[in-house]
């Protein structure tokens, strides 16, 4: 009898613990959502980022404007220390306008193609590569005709998938990425590869590629779809035995010092785990880098600013990290892991913003099976921003910038995912504006990822 009354008795008490937290947690989600959605600053700062700071690729004088806007917010938002990470960066430089058109046997050129070198390609002088070109759909038909490559033009003209409503770009960007020296290997004198996207437009789309050492490093171009599809037909047309000139004038500099950009509130229980939440603060070139990654870049700042504004002191230090040169070289990213391996210090959960800012939809989370049923315990506070899609991935899955942390350390990540439509329409390419941004959108992202670190911050993993 007396056992039967103490076990009521604590079902009582835990029962009702649980729901006073439960209250407690959906209050608190409650104050950070209504803060950020009717005081928000994210699309402020972005405004600034983009307007006043505008393309920011590692090396540049951009990077240098970015760096100092990024310190001078993250102060401006509450951090209560702000500081700069050195770490050494590429300098590639685009150098004058790209070219491509045919150069018919009479010498009249073409109007041309809208063309951008591939970041980190070596350019090809003033004086240009004139050759035929050989139209290829992808790395099996190139391998398949080998002995027709030599001395030409290889074009890639492989299609985004859209059927692959979430995996069109990582099926994709592989001819960006390795095309290059892939034809090279067949003795191709340049390339040209139909942009990674599925907008179907003028604007065509630059990245990053990696040279194979094994081969010569040859010329890389990307091609706007609208241009890739007029290339292709004049391929089996009109100009089936013309020869076709491009030029670039790009060139790879000697590393330059950059640095990340980071701001903290110290935890007042336990100061020494660390929560780091970040996106990366270089951008291509072309437009004013808004959603890849401005987006990213205020969402984080908009944590700090939020719990700062409406007075939660985390238990751990909340720390925001402007990872540098994340686009092509990732040296912001493995410099932050390594001074954290050096320092011995305590990482327990890292979160990335890096696809844009669209509704949000929830994580993905790589970490342990256990880490990630304690997140699924979670996924009612999410319900009433539609952010209830949480999948597991046992190690990485957060971000390129959080992903030697999880190498290093094992830290559990958290990558936001949203509806993720419409950013590789603008993804490295002119059209990745400011005024392609929602401001609702931005800002419901910011929500869940601040709701997030919150419930990690106070349950921990």
């Amino acid at each position: 009898m007396f056992k039967g009354i103490i076990t009521a008795i604590l079902f009582f008490v835990f029962t009702s613990y649980c729901g006073f937290a439960q209250s407690e947690d959906s209050l608190m989600i409650k104050k950070i959502s209504e803060e950020i959605l009717l005081n928000g600053k994210a699309s402020q700062n972005l405004y600034t980022l983009c307007k006043s700071v505008g393309t920011r690729l590692s090396g540049s004088a951009g990077m240098y404007k970015a760096e100092a806007w990024g310190l001078k917010a993250l102060q401006e938002a509450g951090a209560d220390k702000a500081y700069l990470q050195q770490c050494m960066v590429p300098h590639w430089v685009r150098g004058k306008k790209e070219f491509a058109g045919y150069r018919t046997k009479n010498k009249k050129t073409d109007p041309g193609f809208d063309v951008l070198a591939i970041g980190n390609s070596v350019g090809t002088g003033d004086q240009g590569v004139l050759a035929k070109v050989i139209e290829v759909k992808n790395f099996a038909e190139l391998h398949q005709r080998k002995d027709e490559v030599k001395g030409k033009i290889v074009f890639y003209n492989y299609p985004f998938n859209k059927t692959l409503l979430r995996g069109a770009y990582g099926d994709a960007v592989r001819y960006r990425s390795n095309g290059a020296s892939q034809a090279a290997k067949y003795g191709a004198l340049a390339v040209i590869v139909r942009s990674v996207t599925g907008a179907y437009d003028d604007n065509p789309h630059t990245g990053a590629l990696r040279y194979n050492d094994s081969f010569p490093k040859i010329p890389a171009l990307a091609v706007s779809t609208k241009g890739a599809d007029k290339l292709s037909g004049l391929i089996k047309g009109m100009y089936k035995d013309e020869n076709l000139f491009v030029r670039s004038n790009c060139v790879m500099l000697p590393d330059t010092i950059g640095h990340n950009v980071i701001g903290e509130i110290k935890g007042t229980e336990f100061p020494d785990e660390i929560i780091t939440i970040g996106g990366h603060l270089d951008s291509w070139d072309q437009g004013e880098g808004a959603s890849d990654d401005g987006t990213g870049i205020v969402q984080s700042i908009e944590i700090l600013r939020v719990f700062k504004t409406i007075g939660y002191k985390p238990k751990r230090t909340i720390r925001i990290v402007l990872f540098a040169n994340e686009e092509n070289g990732l040296r912001g990213g493995t410099k932050y892991a390594e001074e954290a391996k050096q320092k011995n210090e305590r990482h327990i959960m890292a979160m990335e913003s890096d696809g844009g800012a669209e509704y949000p939809r929830g994580f993905g989370c790589g970490m342990t099976k256990e880490q990630f049923a304690k997140v699924q315990g979670w996924i009612k506070f999410f319900e009433p921003f539609d952010a209830t899609r949480f999948t597991f991935s046992e190690g990485g899955g957060g971000g390129a910038d959080i992903g030697p942390l999880q190498t290093n350390f094992k830290t559990p990540q958290f990558g936001l995912s949203t509806t993720g439509q419409r950013y590789f329409d603008m993804h490295h390419a002119a059209s990745d504006v400011f005024e392609n941004v929602n401001t609702q959108e931005l800002n419901l992202c910011a929500v869940v990822m601040a709701a997030m670190v919150y419930l990690v911050d106070k349950y921990g993993l």
